[in-house]
């Protein structure tokens, strides 16, 4: 039976992140990786996090990077759309992450590899008995009519709602001090960058893991 190993926001822990990849029995050639978003800001490592899945998704095609919220702040924030969201989120570090001289402002900082990764990171990716996302979903809507917003940035309405959709939802974004378990969704964002742990989850076993 294949797995499925989701893991969790990392926002710039790279050491967390070695570590539980070190921990996980996963076979990058029949199991699917899947990382749900949100790699950079707040934690002092996003450029070794961002390096770390380049290599990775240059490995194995079965691995699955998921866009989050700071990854769409990060756009925002290039683009000058909206630069001070992305700044007072924890842009900050992710950009002194990647000044070798300290903190600059300059958004040539990022390399060219580097942004075409995060520009092609997916909204949702789904399998016949999972949807991963982000945030979440907002309820009794179809997952092909969902707006990419709420799927980045939902919290409560998606969170306390016992909605079936129809498949059990694997999502991140809100930290917990563990993972949360309900009949339709696990949420596996325990807050790395605040000082808790980074964790992965298996599927369908429900075995955790984290670091």
């Amino acid at each position: 039976m294949e797995r499925i190993f989701a893991i969790g926001d990392i926002h710039g822990c790279f050491d967390k992140l070695k570590a539980l990849m070190d921990i996980i029995d996963v076979d990058l050639e029949r199991d699917t990786l899947v990382f749900i978003g949100d790699y950079i800001d707040r934690g002092t490592q996003s450029k070794q996090v961002v390096e770390y899945l380049m290599d990775l998704a240059g490995q194995t095609e079965k691995a699955v990077f998921l866009k989050g919220n700071h990854e769409w702040m990060l756009e925002q924030y290039l683009n000058g759309t909206n630069q001070f969201g992305f700044l007072v989120n924890g842009g900050l570090a992710t950009l002194d992450s990647y000044s070798t001289g300290g903190f600059s402002d300059e958004t040539n900082l990022i390399p060219a590899t580097h942004l075409d990764f995060l520009s092609r990171l997916r909204i949702y990716y789904e399998t016949d008995q999972y949807i991963f996302v982000h945030a979440g979903l907002k309820p009794d809507v179809p997952l092909k009519e969902q707006n990419e917003w709420d799927m980045l940035w939902i919290r409560e309405e998606f969170i306390y709602s016992d909605f079936d959709f129809g498949r059990r939802v694997i999502f991140g974004h809100t930290p917990f001090q563990e993972p949360v378990i309900f009949d339709n969704k696990i949420g596996i964002d325990t807050g790395a960058v605040y000082g808790n742990k980074l964790t992965c989850v298996e599927l369908p076993a429900e075995r955790f893991y984290s670091t």
